[in-house]
């Protein structure tokens, strides 16, 4: 996240070095940076779960502001069901859909028993005794034997093993006879008798198959119904979280902001003599350079045109962590040109000596640039509102 940009020891050495005196002071902004660290450890991690679920659901986001969602939105989210009772409802829709299911194959079982009763099928009511009649080739030629006894007892089950659809037990049925027309020649009489009752069940089963396709058409619709619902929820959900993020990093802001606040009062306050020197040396930056410096003026100052084609910098008006980036950067960037630049040094010799006299009576380290780069990042930032629900 932008919100810190410096490992967490980093950021208290800093803030040791640019405090003054009273190590009591240090330790209360140690422990307050390392709770910031954590909150934002957390949030990191729920932006990741967030990130993913639109990732996942393939949404556009790319034309949604950052800010909170419309009042239509939230009047809508408010009608989405919670994932509790979208549970809830789906059970009661799977026991409901079921006992409909269940009295299709009652229904069906009127046919069944029709099967079994004509005085052709004695021959299909029991398993083949395939080691009685000799039959050593049975299994390599019938895949998944089957008859009309099996189907009654799964019929029957209770235990969970019952069939859950009526078209699992017409396939069964299907199965036995066509079975029986596999293993045995075209002109024999269980071939004949079993083509004969295949005959008979299909003109019995068009009869209830019309009430089998409603119910599955309405299952169908229940399902689609219910997994629209149960993305609704979901993207609710997580707006919900999106918001909470959003007012927990206005927070965290905010106690960036103040810190960063304080910081800055403890430091030693940029003197009119270093300021001037400070004017010069940005005439001397290179037009990348310069650029670079305005844009740090511009982070702290949202009004001010970095980009304009003239560009007035008042440097008496500018923040004091505006001056200390300022000043380290100037610093760096004159310096670092001196040391390349070895042709021109003697061009340049009073470019690199005010560079020098910028921060000749006050020297800080790195560490303490890094600090004031990454608490001015936040001032952008912590103008931002907080998001209510």
């Amino acid at each position: 996240m932008d919100l810190v940009d410096v490992p967490n020891e980093d950021i208290t050495s800093m803030i040791q070095r640019a405090m003054e005196g009273d190590v009591a002071q240090v330790d209360d902004y140690k422990t307050k940076v390392d709770e910031l660290f954590a909150k934002v450890d957390n949030l990191e991690q729920r932006v990741n779960e967030v990130e993913q679920f639109y990732s996942n659901a393939k949404l556009n986001e790319s034309n949604t502001s950052s800010n909170a969602l419309t009042t239509k939105d939230k009047e809508k989210e408010k009608h989405v069901p919670s994932m509790k009772k979208l549970h809830q409802d789906a059970s009661r829709r799977e026991a409901a859909a079921a006992k409909r299911m269940q009295e299709l194959i009652r229904n069906f079982g009127s046919i069944f028993r029709q099967m079994t009763q004509h005085k052709w099928a004695w021959p299909f009511m029991q398993p083949v005794d395939v080691q009685g009649l000799g039959l050593q080739d049975y299994y390599k030629i019938i895949d998944r034997p089957m008859d009309f006894s099996t189907i009654k007892n799964q019929m029957e089950g209770k235990d969970g093993t019952g069939y859950k659809h009526v078209r699992e037990i017409c396939s069964d049925v299907r199965l036995v006879f066509k079975n029986a027309m596999k293993y045995n020649d075209e002109k024999s009489d269980v071939h004949v008798m079993a083509k004969t009752l295949l005959e008979k069940f299909e003109e019995k089963w068009l009869q209830i198959l019309p009430k089998v396709t409603e119910e599955e058409e309405r299952r169908e619709k229940e399902e689609a119904e219910a997994q629209i619902n149960i993305q609704l929820a979901q993207e609710a959900a997580h707006a919900k979280l999106a918001r909470d993020l959003n007012n927990e990093l206005y927070d965290i802001d905010m106690h960036i902001e103040e810190l960063r606040e304080t910081v800055v009062q403890k430091c030693r306050r940029i003197s009119t003599s270093e300021k001037r020197k400070l004017g010069v040396a940005l005439s001397k930056l290179c037009p990348e350079d310069l650029n670079k410096a305005l844009e740090i003026v511009a982070q702290n100052n949202p009004t001010f045109q970095a980009a304009a084609e003239e560009v007035e910098l008042d440097i008496n008006a500018q923040s004091e962590s505006t001056l200390w980036r300022l000043k380290f950067f100037v610093k760096d960037a004159l310096t670092g040109r001196c040391k390349n630049s070895s042709k021109e040094e003697d061009k340049h010799n009073i470019t690199c000596e005010d560079a020098t006299n910028i921060d000749d009576n006050n020297i800080v380290s790195k560490r303490k640039r890094e600090i004031c780069d990454a608490l001015a990042k936040t001032a952008k930032r912590r103008k931002k509102k907080p998001i209510r629900a």
